[in-house]
């Protein structure tokens, strides 16, 4: 078995390469390929990739090339984690939406936007190359904004699935808090990527016991604080919304902290450069601890339960993915993408059922999912227009004023990335 990482220079591949090497009876590769065209970053991150894996013991070649037809050709599965523009660009996306009293954040909002602009056509230049060389190849996108991006690769007819690393880090705190296996733990995960709720935590699969009520009433608590909203928000919604929904219930309060300090596009570079030169020591056989601080976690396990069951016979298995909506949530069109729990087999996701939603989640759901739709149309043909069209329909902007002066903002800080601005 073959798997291709685009963006395979990231600071954060060693996550993934960890990962791969200690769950080898999951998911055996024969060849891992890390591609990405910054060679100094690549040969430091494959160097440290190959340390792991020989630790580990795993049996697998780890092969590095800036050639991306090169490093996909013959995959089997292909792993997008790329970041168009890099930190430079992600402390902009944090920056410039502030001047207008609008939450700065690189996967919502006007910032959100940019990097949809920004990604959308590198990826599916990627993707269509992917598909030339090896059509049955599976795309596995883990570049932000996922919804977006894919919607972006289904509309096009790529194999694809969108993963997000939010429901498996709500399975592992629960599981924690709850005293029982992960692997026991199963979410009502329900929403578009980055504004999801936990509806239920059931206990054994999807027709367990839902311990929602027990989890709340008893760590409460410790799950409003790790969220940074009020315990009572929590207590009255009855669920729990992901970190993300943050910046709609405290918006306010999100844009006031982020004037008042560094943005995390500085506090991630800072930590990229420390790590690189960490892998640079030949010594280091293992991820670094201070890798944890980086984000994404559980982003390798989440990836090597999904490759496994897209590839191996007999390897379905449940997992909240972003996937087409075909129905699931009637609210929304079909060719919307939902990140919700599906089941996952060889023939790709299928998302399991949803009750009926209450009010408060369906508007919020369907306002932010006519955003994406309008988001791609910018992303693929461009247009001052298109682009404020999707910023007065983001319910974080939403003003004629702030549209216009938004959009450009956006265009003036994008323009070496957008052929048509």
């Amino acid at each position: 078995m073959k798997l291709a990482v685009v963006g395979g220079g990231s600071t954060y591949t060693p996550e993934l390469v960890d990962g791969f090497a200690r769950l080898s009876d999951v998911l055996p590769i024969d060849e891992l390929v890390l591609i990405d065209p910054a060679a100094d970053r690549l040969e430091l991150v494959g160097g440290l990739a190959r340390r792991i894996f020989a630790k580990q013991g795993h049996p697998g070649t780890v092969t590095t090339t800036a050639d991306l037809d090169a490093g996909v050709d013959g995959a089997d599965a292909v792993l997008l984690q790329l970041r168009v523009g890099g930190q430079a660009a992600r402390d902009r996306d944090e920056t410039w939406p502030l001047e207008c009293g609008c939450v700065g954040q690189e996967t919502t909002g006007a910032g959100g936007l940019a990097k949809a602009l920004r990604t959308v056509p590198v990826v599916l230049d990627i993707a269509e190359r992917v598909r030339r060389s090896n059509p049955d190849a599976w795309i596995i996108d883990f570049t932000n904004p996922v919804g977006i991006v894919t919607r972006a690769l289904l509309s096009a007819g790529h194999k694809a699935v969108g993963l997000c690393n939010v429901a498996i880090g709500f399975q592992r705190k629960f599981a924690r808090l709850l005293d029982v296996a992960p692997a026991e733990v199963h979410l009502d995960h329900v929403g578009l990527n980055h504004l999801t709720w936990e509806l239920g935590v059931r206990l054994g699969g999807p027709d367990g016991t839902d311990v929602l009520p027990k989890l709340l009433t008893e760590h409460g608590d410790a799950v409003a604080d790790d969220l940074h909203l009020p315990r009572t928000l929590v207590d009255r919604l009855g669920v729990v919304p992901s970190y993300y929904l943050r910046y709609y219930y405290a918006h306010d309060e999100v844009v006031g902290a982020q004037r008042e300090k560094p943005t995390r596009a500085s506090e991630v570079a800072a930590l990229e450069e420390e790590l690189l030169g960490m892998y640079a020591d030949p010594a280091l056989d293992e991820k670094p601890e201070l890798l944890a601080r980086r984000g994404g976690a559980y982003y390798s396990e989440a990836a090597v339960d999904l490759a496994a069951s897209l590839l191996r016979e007999g390897g379905s298995r449940h997992q909240a993915v972003n996937t087409r909506n075909n129905g699931t949530l009637p609210f929304l069109p079909d060719d919307a993408v939902i990140e919700t729990q599906a089941r996952i087999d060889r023939d790709g996701a299928h998302p399991l059922p949803v009750p009926p939603l209450d009010p408060q989640f369906t508007g919020l759901i369907a306002h932010v999912s006519a955003y994406e739709e309008l988001a791609l149309r910018a992303a693929l043909h461009g247009g001052r227009d298109r682009v404020f069209a999707a910023l007065l329909a983001h319910p974080l902007v939403g003003q004629t004023a702030y549209a216009e002066q938004l959009t450009d903002l956006l265009l003036a800080h994008n323009k070496e990335h957008l052929a048509w601005a």
